[in-house]
């Protein structure tokens, strides 16, 4: 850790990164070091949380073979890993200088936990994940579906709706800062969406590329809602290499308003929230660039 310009004490926090990045940064305060702690909460958005995993599923059974999706989902793990390595050794390096300390940690007597401590805790964070579902999740999406069905039109089909309603617009006005990478106006949508919670990101693209498919089996179900997806999706001009780039850019960009907000209160100063927010929206689009335009060379 200290070759990355991090303390010991990060190692924990960026782990934790990995299931959600709030309570990652609000372990951030066992860290004694200001700048290594610092340090620590601007990359834990790289750690790819739990909320991304939706759409990481969607997108990768959407385009990719079976044979190469979990390569594609590892590969993303580690790509963020990467980037938050590089990330900070150039933040410890030039944007945040001081003395670090040793690491010395006194350990607890850990105890094996017991089934009904397991049970308990299992319940409260079930509770706070369907809370979090019913709440932001929900509003947000029927917020996202009435953008796009006003102003209603009964003359025009499902697709001239789209464009002609709020989200629409919306979309066509940000479409242009996303063509590096190849994105449509409904995919500049879903990351926008995606914001306020990453979960929105996948309800959204459902939402726009919703289908009309009414089938009796449950297997046969699940195949026909990613077939159809990856039928319209396709329609619009979406590639495997454009559905790649946009799960680089899920993986690397603004992370949820809770994290900017956890961020501003664990370092007391709104500047290093809106550092964040924008210095990793500006790697994901970068990065996605990068990689969009340099392997339409080879295509």
């Amino acid at each position: 850790m200290h070759k990355m310009g991090l303390h010991g004490k990060s190692f924990i926090p960026l782990i934790m990164g990995f299931g959600c990045n709030v309570p990652a940064v609000m372990a951030t305060r066992t860290i004694e070091s200001r700048r290594s702690r610092l340090i620590t909460m601007l990359i834990l958005p790289f750690m790819s949380c739990s909320a991304r995993l939706p759409i990481y599923i969607m997108i990768t059974s959407t385009f990719f073979a079976l044979k190469y999706r979990s390569a594609i989902m590892i590969s993303l793990y580690v790509i963020g890993i990467v980037v938050a390595v590089i990330m900070s050794k150039v933040f410890s390096r030039w944007l945040v200088k001081s003395e670090d300390v040793p690491f010395v940690m006194e350990l607890p007597p850990y105890r094996f936990p017991t089934s009904k401590a397991i049970l308990r805790h299992t319940w409260e964070k079930g509770k706070q994940y369907l809370k979090k579902m019913g709440g932001i999740i929900l509003v947000a999406s029927i917020i996202v579906w009435a953008l796009g069905y006003f102003p209603h039109n009964d003359k025009l089909n499902q697709q001239e709706q789209l464009e002609q309603s709020y989200i629409g617009s919306i979309g066509k006005v940000v479409e242009p800062v996303f063509k590096p990478q190849g994105f449509d106006w409904k995919l500049s949508i879903g990351l926008i969406s995606g914001v306020g919670a990453k979960e929105i990101v996948a309800s959204t693209m459902g939402v726009l590329y919703a289908g009309d498919e009414t089938v009796a089996d449950d297997e046969a179900q699940d195949t026909a809602k990613y077939s159809n997806l990856y039928r319209k999706m396709s329609a619009d001009g979406v590639t495997p290499l454009i559905a790649f780039c946009y799960l680089l850019f899920v993986l690397l960009y603004f992370p949820c308003l809770a994290t900017i907000v956890a961020i501003k209160n664990e370092s007391g100063k709104w500047k290093w929230a809106i550092f964040t927010a924008v210095y990793t929206t500006a790697t994901a689009w970068c990065i996605s660039a990068l990689v969009y335009q340099t392997a339409r060379l080879f295509l």
